[in-house]
């Protein structure tokens, strides 16, 4: 079926966080650092992984990719955001919002799957010791990654389609700092039946999914047969990195959720969506190298620091 070309706009509007001047600069200033220690801080967990023999193992492998992934997924939505301030616009023209939201659910898809591929790295590592090589190959941790990119692809494609072939009756106002999915869809003035079902489908699909993988993988470990509660205690201590990058996530991702499905919750939404997008990519560096020996000394071969 062909789209509506008379009532298919040329632009979206994103409202962002406040139409105040005053308040611009301080909003530019605080999210171009929040982008700015985001990509350096997952540059340099890409650069000890890569760079340190030591660390080409599965667990950091993953940690790499998602590192990968928490830099793309914010620079889907900053670097936009910051433009508009800059240029005193909130204007987004509507290939640019659909493919923003492309990438937003691609990298929101990798990094979900991601950590549910760490949590069973994890659990493989505690719960099948003595066979962990044998399980976790390279051949296996490089086909899980490339199922992972390819699942989330095909479901962001088939996404940004449908709102693609959505017809839009008025100049759409986002109540957010970037192209919402859930948000363009609500203000459609044509039929989104099927896009409300492709939406929630993939939510529990590729959402409830890897979150129910994290628990079941968790849940073994407690169950591993280490009777004491030191022996426990060592072993979650062990994966307590993840475990905190896995509640960040999804604690946040389901604030936004909550926020936007309240009424009058445009505000709540936005807020929520900052820690989601923002917050949580730019805090995983700090979570994995303040925990983790082995990447500050990788960190420190890597610029030539006498490691102690």
């Amino acid at each position: 079926m062909e789209p509506d070309n008379d009532t298919r706009i040329s632009k979206f509007l994103l409202l962002g966080f406040s139409e105040d001047p005053e308040l611009q600069p301080l909003i530019f200033g605080l999210f171009l650092s929040m982008y700015l220690i985001t990509v350096f801080g997952n540059l340099l967990i890409i650069l000890a992984v890569s760079s340190d023999s030591h660390l080409h193992t599965p667990m950091y492998f993953f940690l790499a990719n998602l590192s990968f992934a928490d830099i793309c997924f914010t620079s889907t939505t900053i670097p936009k955001m910051l433009w508009n301030i800059q240029t005193q616009s909130k204007v987004i023209i509507y290939a640019g919002c659909i493919t923003q939201m492309y990438f937003f659910v691609l990298f929101t898809g990798l990094d979900d799957f991601l950590l549910a591929v760490m949590a069973y790295d994890w659990f493989v590592a505690i719960y099948h010791p003595l066979h962990y090589t044998v399980i976790v190959k390279p051949w296996l941790c490089a086909l899980l990654v490339l199922v992972v990119w390819v699942m989330g692809a095909l479901n962001s494609l088939l996404q940004s389609l449908m709102v693609w072939w959505l017809s839009f009756c008025r100049e759409v106002e986002i109540s957010n700092f970037f192209c919402d999915m859930k948000q363009v869809v609500q203000l459609a003035c044509s039929d989104t039946f099927l896009n409300d079902i492709v939406m929630y489908f993939s939510a529990l699909l590729l959402g409830a999914g890897p979150l129910i993988g994290v628990i079941y993988s968790y849940s073994k470990i407690d169950s591993s047969g280490i009777s004491s509660a030191q022996g426990k205690y060592k072993a979650f201590s062990t994966c307590a990195s993840h475990l905190s990058v896995v509640s960040l996530f999804y604690c946040t991702s389901l604030g936004v959720y909550l926020s936007s499905a309240g009424p009058q919750s445009s505000h709540a939404s936005t807020v929520a969506s900052v820690m989601y997008t923002v917050v949580t990519p730019m805090l995983n560096p700090f979570i994995y190298s303040l925990r983790n020996t082995d990447i500050k000394r990788a960190l420190k071969r890597t610029f030539s620091v006498p490691v102690m």
